[in-house]
């Protein structure tokens, strides 16, 4: 098997990665619920990832950062948590739904207003339209740092410079960059970053999180069971239990510190530019085969995903044939980005998305062009 679908998930993480999660739980009990050996060792891999974190992404320290389900649910957090009848958001066409749907959910639901700014078929945008979009009312932009689609990267300290001189508070999906793309919270001037674990973190499923800038007053998202103040009516308005109610996955967060820390010895600056070396060679291949069309590459950078389709045919039944024939792993579809699509004009077709990891390798992605130029000589 040929894994192209590190956008999805790395699959081929680290073995730290697998023996910490093993270790974890055999070892660990519940973080913040004891002074016994096996709770205190769950709580220090806890904070040693928070820390790790914290290092890797710019946040001020381990306790800025907040442990969540993926980024998913991090996003509902930050924008169920911010915005209120109203108040206006603003945020772009790149975004993936993770963000997209909980901004219709609150327009429509409790009218607050939103502006989306719209993508050029290269998959650029335009900075001055983003300055305009802003409102008096505006209080929070939504934005995503690279689409999950084309790859493209956006200036997300540009984006954050005009959100602040509006007044407004700044979010950065980092789905597709934490791990995989040098990228600081304090550099950038992000207010809250959204990350998920089991990408470029090259942890496990179920990890993700946020990490806030100092002096963000986040409400809370959901209230329980904290291991702390069990006798107060209110959950404690501290950082980070104020965001983490109930148990934390502390055998998946043992996993992520494991990634975090590989990536930390490795380099953020080398993981990306191995994965977009591996993306550059690939697109240049795939623009000399006929049929082939190509997506995105407006912007002015870019991380390791290409998206195309062969001909008219449909994204699902290229990768399909890529998989059953060829033993190569794609993304089809819609990608959960209706609005990017929308832009490219591909929302029947949708687009076949190769998204290289670290692990991949040059030989991988030759396999892959040549499986890609028998496709689409069979069809011409």
């Amino acid at each position: 098997m040929i894994y192209f679908d590190n956008a999805a998930t790395t699959m081929q993480k680290p073995p730290e990665v697998a023996r910490a999660v093993a270790q974890a739980i055999n070892q660990f009990g519940g973080v913040g619920r004891g002074a016994h050996d096996a709770a205190l060792s769950a709580d220090m891999a806890v904070y040693i990832a928070r820390k790790r974190i914290a290092q890797l992404l710019g946040a001020p320290s381990a306790k800025h950062v907040a442990f969540m389900l993926n980024v998913t649910e991090a996003l509902n957090a930050v924008i169920s948590g911010l915005l209120r009848a109203g108040d206006h958001a603003v945020t772009t066409a790149p975004s993936h739904n993770s963000v997209l749907r909980p901004l219709y959910r609150k327009q429509d639901e409790e009218g607050v207003g939103l502006s989306i700014l719209p993508v050029a078929p290269d998959g650029s945008i335009s900075y001055d339209e983003f300055d305009a979009l802003f409102t008096p009312q505006t209080k929070l932009a939504v934005v995503t740092h690279a689409s999950n689609l084309t790859g493209d990267v956006y200036d997300i300290a540009r984006m954050a410079r005009i959100a602040h001189e509006h007044g407004a508070l700044i979010c950065v999906d980092a789905a597709q960059t934490a791990g995989a793309y040098p990228l600081s919270m304090a550099e950038c001037g992000i207010d809250i970053l959204a990350f998920t674990g089991h990408k470029g973190l090259m942890g496990p499923q179920g990890t993700g999180g946020l990490c806030l800038a100092e002096g963000i007053d986040l409400p809370h998202y959901n209230v329980g069971g904290s291991g702390t103040h069990s006798y107060d009516r209110q959950h404690p308005l501290f950082l980070p239990e104020r965001l983490e109610a109930g148990t934390l996955n502390a055998h998946g967060i043992a996993g992520l510190s494991e990634g975090v820390a590989f990536i930390q010895n490795v380099g953020v600056g080398a993981v990306c530019a191995h994965e977009k070396s591996l993306a550059q060679r690939f697109a240049q291949a795939a623009r000399s085969i006929p049929g082939v069309r190509l997506y995105g590459g407006g912007a002015a950078d870019s991380v390791g995903i290409v998206a195309l389709n062969v001909a008219d045919v449909d994204s699902s039944v290229v990768s399909d044939v890529l998989s059953r024939d060829f033993g190569i792993c794609t993304r089809p579809g819609a990608h959960c980005a209706p609005l990017m699509h929308e832009a490219l004009g591909t929302s029947e077709q949708g687009a076949v998305r190769f998204s290289f990891g670290y692990f991949n390798t040059e030989a991988e992605v030759d396999e892959g062009i040549q499986a890609l130029r028998q496709i689409a000589a069979s069809i011409a």
